[in-house]
């Protein structure tokens, strides 16, 4: 079953649970008061959201003239995906990482961490970057708006269950005892669906980041290196900001505490294992030395990094 399958499959059942639980707890009218107030804060959020996110990562937006090889590879990476080139913004952080935010392909943000520039070669931060113009392409932002605002539905139902109870016991066949599971349980399935839907999308922007960038060994490569520096690095605004730790391509947070208990990303090596059983399909060129013929660009000793190039300007300085 491929990957938008199981996400709608996921959406759906997130939907049904949803109604079940009003229809339990509050009846038809309660779920749809509830569901409208959940809509509203999260079409707020999903219309402010990628400021707000930009904003919390101290986020600094770079062009051209500031990292002229990352925007190149950024606006090919783009072209071979068939979406308008996104923006860029570097985040001052060791830890090397990047996200996407944005409603859609024509307003999409691609931010990186500068640990990500100074501490991985070329090709894996061109499959980081093909990775998250994968999760632009497909509106990963507002697939997981629509789980969101299901799932913050099914939270105000859970938090009003009791009130909500008075007077519509007779409809619900379990009693007191009904209600009280779905205001214990309503919450947590529904954020287990969410966090399903999360890796559904990680494991479907793996294989399309693979396909962007050529090469899946380069994606594979570079996820196997962020999560080695991902516990050997704090990323303070990260660890600041848990909530938004599902939207980078590895989870940021170090250790474990009761913030990530529930899992948004897929285990690192299982994410290796599925690219690794991808073809590789010609991988981007990218200011590389001459290309030997028949061979390819990145066919050399560890690429010179795309920083250090006589007259450069340091985008990180």
């Amino acid at each position: 079953m491929g990957g938008y399958a199981r996400t709608f499959i996921l959406l759906a059942g997130l939907t049904t649970l949803f109604g079940f639980c009003g229809y339990l707890i509050a009846g038809e009218g309660g779920a749809l008061v509830a569901l409208a107030v959940a809509g509203a804060m999260n079409m707020f959020a999903w219309w402010g959201s990628a400021g707000m996110v930009l904003r919390m990562h101290n986020a600094q937006p770079i062009g051209p003239e500031d990292a002229p090889r990352l925007y190149a590879m950024t606006q090919q990476l783009a072209q071979r995906a068939g979406i308008p080139m996104p923006q860029l913004y570097v985040i001052h952080e060791d830890q090397p990482n990047a996200f996407a935010t944005g409603r859609g392909p024509s307003n999409g943000v691609v931010a990186v961490n500068s640990g990500l520039i100074d501490l991985m070669d070329e090709r894996e931060v061109a499959a980081v970057i093909a990775h998250e113009i994968a999760h632009i392409k497909h509106r990963d932002i507002l697939v997981m708006s629509v789980a969101a605002t299901l799932s913050g539905a099914i939270g105000m139902l859970a938090q009003f269950g009791g009130l909500f109870a008075r007077g519509r016991d007779n409809r619900n066949p379990l009693g007191f005892i009904g209600v009280l599971m779905i205001m214990i349980l309503g919450p947590i399935a529904a954020m287990l669906v969410q966090m399903a839907i999360s890796r559904a999308r990680e494991f479907e922007a793996d294989r399309e980041g693979a396909e962007i960038c050529g090469d899946p060994s380069w994606l594979a490569s570079g996820l196997q290196k962020l999560e080695g520096y991902k516990h050997s690095t704090l990323n303070e605004n990260a660890e600041a900001n848990p909530a938004t730790a599902h939207m980078f391509i590895i989870n940021p947070l170090q250790g474990f505490s009761p913030r990530n208990l529930f899992a948004t990303h897929p285990p690192t090596e299982q994410r290796v294992a599925r690219l690794m059983q991808m073809r590789p399909t010609g991988g981007v060129y990218l200011d590389a030395p001459a290309q030997p013929p028949g061979g390819s660009p990145w066919a050399k000793p560890a690429p010179v990094s795309p920083w250090s190039q006589p007259g450069a300007r340091n985008p990180w300085a």
